[in-house]
């Protein structure tokens, strides 16, 4: 009826009808365009895997999606348009009509109305061939541009499904050669096989995934949710729901505005041209009202009443013609003149007031301008809301693709009501609401994400954000979005996979994962089960993104292989009924643990085993620790991670190796000395390693007396290799954790070492040596630990170089950790005796594993070539970690091998199988989700920053070692200068007088500067060989979010801390200071500012600071009387010392190791560390930030 109503109204006014005009297909999120090939009564869609290539003959009329994932509630177009809670185009308005475009040159109405439209040419994207550049084209049953969706080439077939975007899943349809199950099919549906991309720029072809736009900022707080939540942003001003009537007035100013050629220049001619649209508008209205009538509502009711009317329920689809003219004639009786004559001059009025705007005006601008005004971050990030679709059975695995409508850490949430089924309709609005609601429909193009927004990066010096940088939400549907993995466990740095490698390869990025598997959970689901469920050929776990073909099959969402559900599976424990397996807690979770059954064991699971390894030289005397390790000993003894079979056991060394004999029912600890270090022996192997409760008296008493057993020595040499042969042997029946404490470079047996640093050299801008280790004893040594499940942690401290490239090899091989406190000394160095006391703390008590391995799989096409961290590769995708703990992070590089045309997601598990200190036998499991696209706009839209930088900083440590330093730098400069040329080669007016990068990299080059200023990678600023090496270290072993701030640390003002935007915690009241640029400029000497580098905090006070807050927090009347060396703030009762303190604490207690504090004063010799982490300033070696660009801008035009 509608189809019928346009046309006639088309054919009266002389300008194309609905069958010409032109028409953007309605996707949805999480679903990708549908391909309409077919006539009006024939609907085609391509299922995740395509079987048949489009006819020669409609290959120019073919919608490229490069795949289509079938939507559900299929109908023909008869039916759709007589159902009252369709889908809605612009707002709540009534469905469209089913569109059939022709040939290519069958658009019309475009030229006509190109005086409003944007052409490709003027889009800054024009060349990406995706829907970032579609120009917003407006037809007469079209407002998805206004919407964010993406618009169609004139001559595509296409067609808007009346619910396309209502995805719901009925299982028992599915059929199994899909990879994710198609979700409804019409018997008549052919499949089709993707196309190439079309080979005209200025066309949108090969468009993988739709991607809904948001709005501009300055109107995100107007968006409201469609039916069944699925966000459609409206253009409409707050207050204003858009109904079906608005839409009907809608339409007809549209087919106005697009059909009647506005060739006149003055506002007058214009208003001319309304006019006589009106005077011919009420010769046909009764034709055309009657599509207020189809949808259960009269409109003379509707204006009179000012009440909403609810919807009619859905049509039948045996409804015959002849019922729909009775309807129509219904609906023409009931209509007065009085309505009509408001309708007719509501229109006028409106399109007086649009038309004069648009000829006053000149054309518009691409991209709104932003809200200015300020929006709070939020402490957590929020996805958009959305409800769960009509027909939410199984979890969905809807293969498509959503962007977030806002960046993550703004804040900012689209607003407005869920609707889980169709609405009420509101109240007509006014005129003055609807010319509101009409101003939105300007005929601009459609706003682009903000993560593709173009940055100056010369001219926007502020790019840093004033709240932490959160990690991007993958495009995804809510349902997917709130099953996928939580970033701090498992982040990507593409959140949106190239479909090729080609495509990645244009992209110049980074593709890898992050990994955090063992870190610390508040809420972890465990499941005890007999069967724990896994696809019978790639073995997978079963997770949140397999699809459920009926209740006793499901498919892998890895391999794709259907396999069989168990009976057990069928079971759920937690609601304790039966049939019901897409609720079990491991579909639920993308995080899970799993509690192993002895299938999952090469032998019974071996207690936990603890050996002390010490150095007991004249220097590890002097420096002081053993009295710090033996008090913490102490104090957390029954505290050590384990159950009644712990054992325990120490060795110390000096030019010998000494062993203690606590076997149970000695009167006091036996010293038993191993002088021949070539040939180490246990003298008694059984009675080395004890019980640790049935001689906790003994260890006690061994601790106490240690410190003291070594005070007048005058040994000065250290048999550290000789002491880890003999810890190998220790611990090889039952494997553990071995913890070495070294003081200084091991001078005799095995592993002895030499120093190779030269001081004159640490300064050099040339070539940095000795980045490696200088023998391999140490590295096979570690790998003879781990095939014998023990790790070895290194503690080193030392106040001269001992050469930690060497000795870090027995802990990066054996799944060991790295601590290093250079100059350490008990008195002199109270900070460094601070932190190894509060890390022994934490080494002491967190959770432990033992006997791990970790294996990662990813969808087939995808493969992994590269991993980093402290383990030993067994295979190609498996990792031996002889221990596991919550502190450690892993990297891994990724390769696309196959093309991934054939589905639109891909999924990355990994696995973590060990032994708990219990004994338990476990396996922890983590699954993201990601989507596939096919364009160079997706990819850079999906870029996570700070996950590509913590991979190539990875990267170039590796680089660093196994070629030069100046090369791993080289290649650091090189990662920016290749992805913003790739970038600035997709921008069709792109000008090299610009340095431009999409708003998802704008950080980037900051943070690779602030990489090469790093202890790490930087040169010409003094750095001692250890410190360097350690640095790197550190790079490779921690997870993602400490390795950021020691990258680019946090700066903050607190000498003018309040409450405003304060977060509770506990019973804390926790000030939210904004960030501030690394840079002096932002210091002044009247305030005091606190640096967050991860380990270590600095508190700089400036000359100038108030005595009342110096006072207050540090407790000092003036500047003058602040000590030197201060590393506590006193806890005072005031109201500043209890906002300072508060924020410290709340920032200590986000990370495992806490982090030592120094109090600077300004103009003082130990402000020289704190003003080196100011990146963005010059130095005497390296760039400022500015220059640093304008070094970038010069190699991308070179």
């Amino acid at each position: 009826m509608l189809k019928h109503s346009l046309t006639h109204l088309c054919k009266y006014l002389s300008f194309p009808g609905p069958a010409q005009s032109q028409m953007q297909v309605p996707s949805g999120y999480g679903l990708h365009h549908q391909n309409y090939i077919a006539s009006s009564g024939h609907y085609s869609q391509g299922p995740g895997k395509m079987t048949s290539l489009p006819l020669d003959s409609q290959c120019d009329d073919y919608y490229s999606g490069l795949y289509a994932v079938p939507t559900q509630n299929v109908m023909p177009p008869s039916t759709a348009n007589q159902q009252a809670g369709a889908q809605q185009i612009y707002g709540r308005g009534p469905p469209a009509p089913h569109l059939v475009g022709s040939t290519p040159g069958s658009f019309q109405g475009a030229a006509s109305s190109a005086s409003h439209l944007h052409t490709s040419a003027s889009q800054p994207y024009s060349s990406f061939v995706n829907h970032y550049s579609s120009p917003a084209t407006y037809s007469a049953n079209s407002s998805i541009a206004s919407q964010g969706f993406p618009s169609t080439c004139g001559h595509y077939a296409t067609s808007a499904v009346s619910n396309a975007a209502y995805p719901s899943v009925s299982y028992p349809s599915l059929p199994a050669g899909d990879p994710y199950g198609q979700m409804f099919t019409s018997p008549n549906a052919p499949t089709v096989r993707p196309v190439k991309d079309h080979p005209f720029s200025g066309q949108n072809t090969a468009i993988g995934h739709p991607l809904p736009l948001p709005p501009p900022p300055s109107q995100q707080h107007h968006q409201q949710q469609s039916l069944s939540g699925y966000n459609t942003s409206s253009w409409s001003p707050s207050g204003l729901p858009p109904t079906n009537d608005i839409l009907i007035i809608n339409l007809l100013i549209l087919i106005c505005m697009l059909g009647c050629p506005l060739q006149c220049q003055s506002s007058f001619s214009l208003l001319m041209q309304c006019q006589n649209f009106i005077s011919r508008l009420s010769y046909w209205f009764d034709s055309c009202v009657c599509a207020f009538h189809f949808t259960g509502m009269q409109y003379g009711e509707y204006v009179n009443n000012q009440a909403s009317s609810a919807p009619t329920p859905l049509s039948s689809a045996s409804d015959d013609e002849e019922e729909e003219e009775e309807d129509e004639e219904a609906g023409l009786s009931q209509v007065s003149e009085e309505s009509r004559f408001l309708v007719i001059n509501t229109i006028f009025l409106l399109l007086l007031d649009v038309l004069s705007s648009s000829a006053s005006s000149p054309a518009p601008d691409p991209a709104p301008e932003p809200d200015p005004a300020p929006v709070p971050a939020p402490a957590t990030p929020q996805p958009s809301k959305m409800a769960k679709p009509f027909g939410y059975g199984y979890p969905a695995l809807q293969p498509g693709y959503q962007n977030a409508t806002t960046p993550l850490h703004s804040g900012v949430q689209p607003s407005g009501s869920v609707y889980s089924g169709f609405q009420q309709c509101p109240q007509y609005p006014g005129v003055s609401q609807l010319s509101s609601s009409l101003g939105g429909l300007s005929l601009q193009s459609s706003p682009q994400p903000e993560s593709l927004r173009p940055v100056n990066l010369t001219q926007e010096r502020n790019i840093l954000p004033t709240a932490p940088v959160w990690a991007p939400v993958p495009n995804l549907n809510l349902d997917l979005k709130k099953l996928n993995c939580s970033p701090d466990s498992f982040r990507c740095t593409l959140t949106n996979i190239p479909q090729t490698q080609a495509l990645l390869n244009k992209a110049k990025l980074p593709l890898g994962l992050l990994l955090h598997p063992f870190r610390d959970l508040t809420q972890l689901p465990v499941i005890t089960s007999n069967t724990i469920v896994r696809c019978r050929s790639c073995r997978t776990y079963i997770n949140p993104f397999v699809s459920f073909i009926d209740q006793r099959r499901w498919k892998c969402n890895l391999c794709y292989r259907v396999n069989d559900v168990p009976e057990e599976f069928m079971y759920n424990p937690l609601t304790r009924s039966y049939g019901e397996p897409h609720k079990r807690p491991e579909v639920q979770n993308s995080t899970v643990e799993f509690i192993a059954s002895s299938d999952y064991m090469l032998r019974p699971p071996q207690p936990a085993v603890y050996l002390f390894v010490l150095d007991v030289s004249h220097n590890a005397v002097e420096a002081g620790y053993l009295t710090i390790l033996c008090q913490s000993l102490l104090e957390n003894l029954d505290k050590l991670p384990g159950d009644s079979r712990t054992r325990i056991g120490f060795v110390t060394f000096d030019s010998t190796i000494h062993f203690y004999n606590l076997q149970e029912g000695l009167s006091q600890p036996q010293m038993l000395i191993v002088s021949d270090i070539d040939d180490v022996f246990l003298p008694t192997p059984d009675s080395l390693l004890v019980n640790l409760y049935e001689s906790k008296e003994l260890i006690r008493d061994l601790l106490n007396a240690l410190p003291n057993m070594f005070t007048n020595t005058r040994e000065t040499h250290s048999a550290l290799g000789p002491a880890l042969q003999a810890a190998f042997k220790l611990m090889s029946p039952t494997g553990g954790r071995v913890s070495v404490f070294q003081t200084q470079l091991p001078s005799l047996g095995a592993g002895l070492l030499q120093s190779r640093e030269d001081p004159n050299q640490r300064s050099s801008t040339k070539v940095v040596q000795h980045l490696g280790p200088a023998t391999d004893f140490y590295k096979k040594l570690a790998l003879d630990c781990s095939g014998q499940q023990t790790a070895v942690d290194l503690f080193l401290l030392s106040s001269q170089y001992s050469d930690l490239a060497s000795l870090a090899c027995m802990s990066k091989y054996s799944a060991g950790c790295i601590y290093y406190y250079p100059s350490f000394h008990c008195i002199h160095n109270p900070s460094q005796a601070e932190k190894l006391q509060k890390d022994l703390k934490r080494y002491l008590t967190r959770k432990i594993g033992f006997e791990a391995v970790m294996r990662i799989r990813c969808t087939k096409g995808l493969s992994m070539h590269t991993f980093h961290g402290n383990f030993f590769v067994r295979s190609t995708d498996l990792l031996s970690l002889a221990n596991i703990n919550p502190d450690a992070g892993f990297a891994v590089q990724l390769s696309i091998e196959e093309s991934l045309t054939d589905t639109s997601l891909v999924c990355f598990q990994t696995a973590l199988l060990y032994t708990s200190s219990k004994g338990e036998r476990r396996i922890r499991v983590h699954t993201l989700c990601l989507p596939v696209v096919s364009s160079l706009a997706d990819v850079y839209a999906g870029v996570d920053v700070q996950a590509a930088i913590c991979l190539l900083a990875n990267m170039a440590v590796d680089r660093s070692v196994s070629s030069s330093l100046s090369d791993a730098r080289d290649a650091l400069v090189n990662a920016v200068v290749d992805s913003l040329s790739a970038y600035g080669s997709t921008i069709s007016n792109f000008q090299h007088s610009a340095l431009i990068a999409p708003n998802s990299l704008k950080l980037f080059p900051l943070y690779v500067l602030a990489l090469l200023k790093q202890k790490a990678f930087r040169t010409g600023t003094s750095t001692r060989l250890d410190d360097r090496v350690y640095a790197m270290c550190q790079i490779k072993s921690q997870p993602l979010v400490h390795l950021m701030k020691m990258i680019h640390p946090n700066l903050y003002r607190i000498d003018r801390l309040t409450d405003e935007g304060a977060i509770h915690v506990n019973d804390r009241v926790v000030p939210q200071p904004p960030l501030q640029k690394l840079s002096a400029e932002k210091l002044t000497r009247e305030g005091a500012f606190l640096m967050d580098c991860g380990s270590v905090f600095y508190i700089w006070i400036g000359k100038g600071c108030e005595n009342n807050f110096i006072e207050d927090v540090l407790g000092c009347p003036n500047f003058a009387s602040i000590p030197q060396k201060m590393t506590h703030l006193p806890e005072l009762d005031t109201l500043s010392s209890e906002r300072t303190r508060s924020f410290i604490t709340w920032l200590r207690d986000s990370r495992p190791l806490s982090p030592v504090l120094h109090v600077v004063k300004d103009e003082s010799p130990a402000k020289t560390e704190f003003f080196q982490h100011l990146i963005e300033d010059r130095t005497e070696a390296a760039f400022s930030y500015y220059e640093f660009l304008l070094h970038i801008q010069q190699q991308i035009c070179k």
